[in-house]
């Protein structure tokens, strides 16, 4: 059981419990996830089975799209729905949808972000979450994100002294969308929070290809798990990619360091690249050397038995 499973995660699990029931479903220990997703949020969560486990730093996306919610008038605790009220204050006078588009305009591109207290980001050795828990806020280090699209989706809606839109945003990776919510809130002049958050792509991979739980245990059942699961290949089929002879595939699956071909010269010194056999299976990930332009040497040897 091999390959990379594109799961459409449920609210009120984490990463680490889906990585959990995976390896319960698939009997098999050697399960990861691509990129952690908190437990209220839905969406594309890649996981990789197998000799897949491998290949995880390489579908931890750059990128990343999301669909996300926010709601203006009070702050959480958490920058979400789930934690408790900071700050209230009431939205009496109209924020208008031209208001809003001006606001995420001005956000993208190049900006500073400063991570949530509650975050797995560490600071003095220890992470955030574990100095929230225990009732300590600390500085925290900005951090420069890229905005790469930051839209609105749909009216703006004002009742009862708040206001909610939607809005989807491609960033890159690193982006906490509910400390957005918060920064978006503020340069409207009133405390926010997200309230609700799908990620709705991953680098290259979209909700639309990824499977629910409840579809995965049918598959399980029906002994079919296999057809569920990307190949190793297709998952990396963004990287530059060369396609070898027999006679070769077995030094690279011993791991020998080759010529770099021609085509490849001009790509910079650690770029992967991806070795297939003539089955169009992919044996190993190369790189350029670091030191010996005209050779490439292995990162990665997928597949090394005889």
């Amino acid at each position: 059981m091999e390959g990379v499973l594109l799961l459409n995660k449920p609210a009120g699990m984490t990463s680490h419990d889906c990585v959990a029931k995976m390896r319960r479903l698939a009997k098999t220990k050697k399960v990861g996830h691509t990129g952690t997703l908190d437990p209220d949020v839905t969406g594309v969560l890649p996981i990789c089975l197998g000799r897949a486990t491998k290949i995880v730093e390489y579908l931890t996306a750059a990128t990343k799209t999301y669909e996300a919610e926010i709601t203006i008038g009070y702050s959480t605790t958490t920058e979400d729905a789930s934690g408790e009220v900071v700050e209230r204050k009431s939205v009496e006078s109209p924020i208008t949808k031209l208001m809003v588009e001006d606001v995420l305009r001005s956000m993208v591109g190049t900006i500073e972000q400063v991570p949530p207290m509650y975050s797995a980001v560490k600071v003095n050795g220890k992470k955030l979450y574990e100095y929230a828990r225990a009732g300590i806020e600390i500085d925290r280090p900005a951090r420069l994100i890229t905005i790469n699209e930051l839209v609105l989706l749909g009216d703006v809606i004002q009742k009862d002294g708040l206001v909610t839109f939607r809005f989807r945003v491609t960033c890159s990776k690193g982006t906490y969308v509910r400390t957005l919510a918060v920064m978006i809130g503020e340069r409207l002049g009133f405390p926010a929070h997200m309230s609700h958050l799908i990620r709705t792509k991953s680098g290259n991979f979209h909700l639309s290809e990824c499977f629910t739980f409840e579809q995965i245990e049918e598959a399980v059942e029906k002994n079919e798990l296999q057809k569920y699961l990307l190949p190793i290949g297709n998952a990396l089929n963004n990287l530059p990619k060369l396609l070898i002879h027999d006679t070769l595939a077995e030094k690279v699956k011993n791991g020998a360091v080759l010529e770099l071909p021609t085509q490849f010269h001009d790509i910079e010194a650690g770029s992967p690249i991806t070795i297939f056999n003539e089955e169009h299976q992919c044996l190993a990930i190369y790189s350029k050397h670091p030191t010996k332009s005209h050779l490439m040497k292995p990162i990665k040897v997928l597949y090394n038995e005889a």
